[in-house]
């Protein structure tokens, strides 16, 4: 935050989950005025945080949401039904990596071995730009995410692997914890 910079008193901010929340407070929102899902909550999503938001009364209330270009419009929708003046701001992407020769050489070498990795994936995105990477390498059999396993950190993402072709997926919470004890469950 800016030096001399504080959040305004009155101003309640919103958080899908613990990695936007830690965020928040580190640039100065005072931790008391943001609202968020529960840190046990089954997962991190614009769900869980309408589940937390609901109750209020948002008539007449102005509602700036911050997120990707192809975030979705659920929470906006939620927020508007109940009366909120809603306006979004594009503040992220998530683009596809640029490999190096050394990226290169590690990606070709899974997709030559497609059962030896676990993919992890926390975003749908992440397994479309994969995808277009696969082609890059001159990849393009699907046949290769017959033999692979995929660990997604939501059901959304989960559907998307599954889309994709992946052989085998798993869902695990999208925290460290969580994520740590699935993989270590399918591990010998």
């Amino acid at each position: 935050a800016p030096a001399g910079w504080c959040w305004p008193a009155l101003t309640r901010a919103a958080s899908p989950g613990p990695g936007t929340t830690r965020s928040l407070v580190g640039l100065g929102v005072p931790a008391e005025l943001i609202d968020a899902p529960a840190a046990d909550a089954p997962q991190f999503d614009s769900e869980a945080l309408w589940q937390t938001l609901q109750s209020n009364d948002w008539h007449g209330a102005r509602v700036l949401l911050v997120r990707g270009p192809q975030g979705r419009d659920w929470l906006a929708a939620r927020l508007a039904e109940q009366g909120a003046a809603v306006d979004t701001l594009v503040a992220y992407e998530r683009r596809a990596p640029t490999l190096d020769a050394d990226a290169r050489a590690l990606l070709a070498e899974a997709l030559a071995d497609p059962r030896r990795d676990l993919w992890l994936f926390s975003s749908s995105e992440a397994i479309d730009h994969l995808q277009m990477l696969m082609r890059e390498c001159g990849r393009v059999d699907d046949a290769t995410w017959r033999e692979s396993h995929a660990l997604a950190t939501h059901p959304r993402i989960a559907r998307r692997a599954r889309e994709a072709g992946f052989g085998a997926v798993l869902e695990s919470r999208p925290t460290e914890d969580a994520v740590v004890a699935c993989i270590q469950s399918i591990r010998p």
